[in-house]
């Protein structure tokens, strides 16, 4: 198999362009046909965590008026995602970037030098953008459950194409495509901090700048279906195992422990949440264990490629206290309306995990090891935390202030009453 090429791009005149991307994990590029069709699965499990996975979780959590909408947005943003990934999002997050390398990648115009004899590592590389476009198209996708109920489609859309470009693509070049963060020694196997600290901050910026839904904390809203929910829960679930042991970019060892400890982090979460929730309310709920398996899967992520079964026990356990305060406690204190808590288990759950991972990788809670020591990794995953927060927080702000002040952000006080799958598709999600 021929190695990673240099592609010759001709427009206009002779411009030639050196298109191999710095790539986490890197192997030989060989292909291994075992390692190419465990990667085409990963990225079909993980689109499957978006649709139906997520439309499904979110469409259960909302009002009967606006479930079209919800899953609208998130099929909609597979779509844009995709377009934009294909003409620029790839070289952004992988692409050489020169002299702006430790930042930003470029190249990969339009997937230019991805063909069908290019290798990347030991799979097609055509899979392995396939793969990190499954990446793109969630993490956006997960804060539809922040604005929730009353937020414009138009300037959905807009923003969303806007964040993945300025936020999204930059933060996953930083840790996984040769960025600064991944040469400090940054562990984040699977999207702790790329994903899900980067979405669940961008959440909480979006829905204060927003503001609350009408009757919000009042009215109560409960959802309208919890049966869509659980089964999204489930979809979530079975869908992760790409999302983690894919990441591992091969069909080994590292990939087997990945998925086995993704496992044992979700279901510890789950009845974690079950039993805090029976003790602290009386009775445990379906929504409960299953937002407790979520907030495990979320924070297991960036360990899974480094950490043992004790240390997904305890990030499962530490997850499901954490998130089940901040998606409480914290929200009813700070008066936020996070309509489905994005930022309470996406963002809250993905900084334990982050954090813990410096922890739990450590060869004595039977990890893979640290370089430098626990102290010295727990200081590194703090610093990648901590500067993903500050520049999706101010550049989404940013965004949204701007969009707020050209197009608008929230659907009239008319639109939301009526229910956004009305004033917006003039569709309904049940004949009742």
């Amino acid at each position: 198999m021929k190695f990673r090429m240099v592609h010759l791009l001709t427009v206009g005149g002779v411009l030639a362009m050196t298109l191999a991307p710095r790539l986490a994990w890197a192997q030989d590029d060989t292909l291994n046909s075992g390692d190419t069709a465990w990667m085409i699965t990963s990225s079909v499990l993980v689109l499957f965590m978006t649709i139906p996975g997520l439309s499904l979780f979110y469409a259960g959590l909302v009002r009967a008026k606006n479930v079209v909408s919800v899953m609208m947005q998130c099929f909609a943003i597979t779509c844009m995602i995709t377009i934009l990934w294909t003409i620029y999002g790839y070289g952004l997050a992988f692409g050489d970037g020169g002299a702006l390398n430790a930042f930003v990648g470029s190249g990969y115009f339009f997937l230019s030098g991805v063909g069908v004899d290019t290798v990347s590592g030991s799979i097609p590389e055509s899979v392995f953008q396939m793969f990190q476009l499954t990446f793109a198209i969630i993490t956006p996708a997960l804060m539809v459950g922040a604005f929730a109920e009353r937020m414009k489609f138009s300037t959905m859309m807009v923003f969303m194409a806007l964040w993945m470009t300025v936020v999204y693509a930059p933060v996953a070049h930083w840790v996984w495509g040769g960025g600064f963060l991944g040469d400090r020694g940054v562990m984040d196997f699977a999207g702790g901090t790329v994903v899900h600290i980067n979405a669940g901050i961008a959440a909480l910026v979006l829905c204060i700048v927003l503001g609350k839904r009408s009757g919000y904390p009042s009215t109560a809203m409960p959802p309208n279906s919890l049966v869509l929910t659980v089964v999204g829960a489930s979809m979530l679930w079975v869908g992760w195992f790409g999302f983690n042991a894919g990441s591992q970019l091969a069909a080994d060892g590292v990939a087997g422990m990945a998925m086995a400890v993704t496992h044992i982090a979700t279901a510890t979460a789950g009845f974690t949440w079950m039993l805090v929730e029976w003790i602290n309310r009386g009775k445990p709920s379906a929504l409960g264990i299953a937002t407790g398996a979520v907030a495990g899967l979320v924070a297991i992520t960036p360990a899974s490629g480094f950490v043992g079964p004790i240390g997904a026990l305890g990030i499962g356990v530490a997850s499901a206290i954490c998130c089940y305060f901040a998606a409480g406690s914290l929200k009813r204190a700070l008066g936020y309306d996070d309509s489905l808590d994005v930022f309470g288990v996406h963002g809250v759950g993905g900084f334990v995990g982050a954090v813990l991972t410096g922890l739990f990788a450590a060869e004595m809670f039977g990890g893979s090891g640290l370089e430098n020591g626990i102290g010295t990794q727990l200081y590194l995953q703090l610093e990648g935390a901590v500067a993903t927060i500050v520049y999706s927080g101010v550049l989404t702000f940013v965004i949204v202030k701007i969009l707020d002040a050209t197009m608008g952000l929230r659907v009239s006080p008319e639109e939301e009453s009526d229910g956004l799958d009305i004033a917006l598709h003039n569709e309904r999600g049940f004949t009742l």
